[in-house]
């Protein structure tokens, strides 16, 4: 937001040099970025005087070229070569002697110096208007009145206007400081306070007009009282529209606004002075006179002021003449109600739109006006009235307009303050400093608070309407340190806090260990958008996606189904960047909606693609595949105590090949390797296996484990190997769930280590070695024990699996 210096100093009690007010700005939280001196004319046209040609003679050595003699009454004349066409002998003319810097309007400054020009010497330029910044036109030199006087300075001829310009990088909740008057009120406040003396903004407003009649020919209906809950309006007629006067022309440009007329530019000077839009609709284009605001149906056409034909929604609030709409409401007017060199009648508007309503509008149509963003943002509603009375006063001055009749405000719902309790003892909490009850009271006073009621350990308020994003204490304690100073904060040499105690803990706990055990595995967290493309999705997926109303971009449209796709968009970014040995988790979460409404869930998801470990001497180019997840997988529940997790049969789907993971019949999560179709889509042209797993599952299952601590056995294991051959479709998921529910006595663990398949076996077959570990707490386990041991194994084996036992 652009604030100007001299502007600014219209309402301020005192003048404060412009590097002081910077540096009060930001400390009340009004960040300067950036502090630039304004000149309507660059370099403000000095060293430039004003000249009589004297001579002028042709140039010996160039047809173009003259050779003048210019008094400046500076002594001599001055030798000057010109090449302007319309150079002629007693023209009174701007010449930018030898040390003269000047400013093109197209190029970089040029400072003149002593120059010899084919053969002649030149002390000087005579100048062309875009030469010092004038103006576009280069047909030939400016020539002054006759009678203007040798030697003026330039400066003095025009009307030279110079400044300084705040960027002021504002936050989102600070509606009542965009504008000059905002800002001053809080220059204000921050000078009460710290000069111990009240001192207020010098305010314009004279909240009084006189009306032609008790009566206005015109009416006003609000139909959609929840979208605009204010509307205030006023006929003037007999107004000449014609260019703004020099002070106002200068304030807009200073502040990068283009000076348009002086109704346009009326109605903008109001919304940079108090915050509050106005617009302006030429009476005589109202046929009806009756100014109605409500929606229209849905894909109405409605031409706006830059001649472009918008499809209406049916959320879009509109400003109609009866039925006929002339303006979308707080965004941009209509092609036949403008302000034009011909109006001579003009109804001027000034209301307040709900900031939900106006955005959404504003983003639809891609019509991002000054307006919009101000009523987006909030605007005061109890200001409408005062700000139009300010642009009467100004438009009566500058036009000669009258009014018409009565002014219109129609205000169903007055607006209540709201009423925040302070406690003295919070405010400490939270400022980590002790502030008197009288600073309190005397800062919120100067910010306009009400005070309603006070005592030594509290402060009762009512919020002022144009500070629309205060409701809270916490909000009363950010207005009492910025005014107090942001960079007043202390620092103190020690803190003390209170730990907070969190009965749900688990879950954070438990993702936080995820992660590091992700770390230790090799593993980089990413974090990806959770609003996505929707054209990487499945037609399933989408039937129950979450779609935004409003997207920023075509590309994000859509709350993501599934963090799938997202990871794969992270995949392919650094695979085209030659990174090809990936390993990636993330935290996030999923979205779907349903006749239930909206559904969000967290899952913990990993990505593996490329080779399992740095190639080396040592080790194999082994490529990780579906095998790597699944020992990643049972390594990381084991490390949370989910034990005994059963992996159902793989099946095919359209996203890949996929494996369920189960732990007493609940769904855990699942590992999927990618098929060919969906990796194409993102220019993946290597494998890639992806596990997911519901973290709320995750949680739950790990509060059923208990987790039990025995002391290490100081007996040894006794191991055994076992072959056996069983048909093909069985897994060995199936055959270590069935050891988990036999409890063999003795038996600490189970291993598999082998699994063949071929023409010696038989087409059918199948076989699976596994090593087994006994251990005895008390004492050394005898073969014996564990040949009986074994041999129920095998039993029960053979008879549950049809196995044959192999030698």
């Amino acid at each position: 937001m652009k604030i100007s210096y001299n502007w600014l100093n219209k309402y301020l009690p005192e003048i404060i040099e412009p590097q002081k007010l910077s540096e009060i700005l930001t400390s009340v939280g009004l960040e300067v970025e950036a502090l630039e001196p304004y000149e309507n004319f660059k370099g403000g046209l000095k060293g430039l005087v004003t000249g009589e040609v004297l001579s002028c003679e042709p140039h010996p050595n160039a047809d173009k070229l003259k050779i003048t003699k210019v008094d400046i009454n500076k002594g001599e004349p001055l030798q000057i070569v010109c090449g302007a066409p319309n150079v002629a002998t007693g023209q009174k003319v701007i010449v930018a002697p030898v040390g003269t810097t000047i400013y093109p309007l197209n190029g970089d400054a040029v400072t003149m110096k002593v120059a010899k020009i084919r053969g002649v010497e030149s002390f000087g330029m005579i100048c062309a208007e875009d030469e010092i910044g004038l103006s576009n036109n280069h047909e030939g030199i400016l020539i002054l009145p006759a009678e203007t006087k040798n030697g003026t300075p330039v400066e003095k001829l025009f009307d030279v206007y110079t400044d300084w310009i705040y960027e002021i990088g504002l936050t989102p909740n600070r509606m009542d400081a965009m504008s000059h008057i905002g800002v001053a009120k809080d220059v204000c406040a921050w000078l009460s306070y710290h000069n111990h003396t009240i001192v207020t903004a010098k305010l314009p407003f004279t909240n009084n007009t006189e009306s032609s009649s008790e009566n206005s020919e015109f009416t006003v209906v609000i139909e959609n009282t929840d979208d605009c809950k204010r509307y205030s309006g006023i006929a003037i007629k007999n107004i000449k529209v014609a260019p703004s006067p020099a002070w106002l022309q200068h304030y807009l440009k200073a502040i990068g606004q283009r000076p348009i007329n002086n109704i346009v530019d009326i109605t903008n000077f109001i919304l940079h002075e108090t915050g509050q839009p106005l617009h302006a609709f030429d009476a005589d284009a109202l046929s009806s006179k009756k100014v109605v605001v409500k929606n229209l149906a849905e894909g109405t056409l409605f031409k706006t002021l830059d001649e472009v034909e918008r499809k209406l929604g049916s959320g879009d609030l509109m400003i109609c003449d009866n039925n006929e709409p002339i303006c979308i409401a707080g965004v941009f007017g209509g092609i036949g109600s403008g302000v034009t060199e011909k109006t001579q009648s003009i109804f001027l508007e000034s209301a307040w739109f709900s900031p939900s309503s106006i955005r959404a509008t504003s983003l639809k149509h891609g019509l991002r006006t000054e307006a919009a963003i101000r009523f987006e943002k909030g605007v005061d509603i109890s200001g409408t009235v005062q700000s139009l009375l300010r642009a009467v006063e100004l438009i009566k001055e500058m036009t000669g307009g009258e009014v018409s009749g009565k002014l219109i405000d129609v205000y169903p719902t007055v607006a209540e303050k709201k009423i925040v309790v302070l406690k003295y003892d919070y405010l400490k909490k939270l400022s980590g400093k002790t502030y008197s009850p009288e600073s309190v009271k005397n800062i919120l006073t100067a910010l306009e608070f009400d005070i309603l009621e006070k005592n030594d350990s509290f402060i009762k308020l009512a919020v002022p309407l144009s500070k629309a994003d205060i409701s809270l204490p916490a909000d009363i304690v950010e207005e009492i340190i910025r005014i107090d100073g942001l960079n007043n904060i202390e620092i103190p040499s020690t803190i003390t806090i209170t730990p907070a105690i969190n009965e749900n803990s688990l879950k954070e706990n438990l993702k936080e260990k995820l992660a590091q055990l992700f770390a230790g595995l090799g593993f980089n967290e990413i974090i990806t958008n959770s609003i996505t493309n929707s054209k990487n999705y499945r037609e399933d997926q989408l039937n129950t996606a979450v779609k935004l109303l409003n997207n920023l971009s075509a590309d994000l449209d859509i709350m993501r189904p599934s963090m799938l796709e997202t990871g794969l968009e992270v995949l392919a970014y650094n695979i085209n960047r030659k990174n090809t040995n990936l390993r990636f988790f993330e935290l996030g979460k999923v979205y779907k909606q349903d006749e239930n409404g909206y559904t969000e869930t967290e899952k913990l998801c990993f990505w593996i693609t490329g080779r399992q470990q740095t190639p080396g001497w040592k080790n194999q180019h082994a490529e990780a595949d579906f095998f790597t997840a699944k020992g990643i997988t049972a390594a990381l529940l084991e490390s949370i105590n989910i034990k005994n997790i059963f992996f159902e049969e793989p099946e095919a789907m359209a996203e890949g090949t996929i494996q369920t993971l189960q732990k007493n019949n609940t769904k855990l999560g699942s590992i999927l390797l990618a098929a060919n179709s969906l990796l194409h889509k993102f220019g993946i042209k290597q494998p890639v296996v992806f596990a997911e797993f519901d973290v709320e599952g995750l949680a739950e299952e790990t509060i059923k484990q208990q987790v039990l601590y025995k002391e290490i056995s100081q007996f040894p294991v006794v191991e055994r190997d076992f072959a056996f051959v069983t048909g093909k479709n069985v897994v060995y998921g199936g055959i270590a769930s069935f050891l988990e529910r036999m409890k063999v006595k003795y038996l600490e663990g189970f291993k598999l280590f082998d699994i063949y398949e071929g023409e010696k076996l038989g087409a059918d077959k199948k076989s699976f070695a596994i090593n087994f570990r006994f251990i005895n707490a008390e004492k050394t386990l005898t073969d014996a024990e564990v040949e009986l041991a074994m041999k129920a194994i095998t039993e029960k084996l053979v008879k549950e699996f049809d196995a044959e036992i192999r030698h």
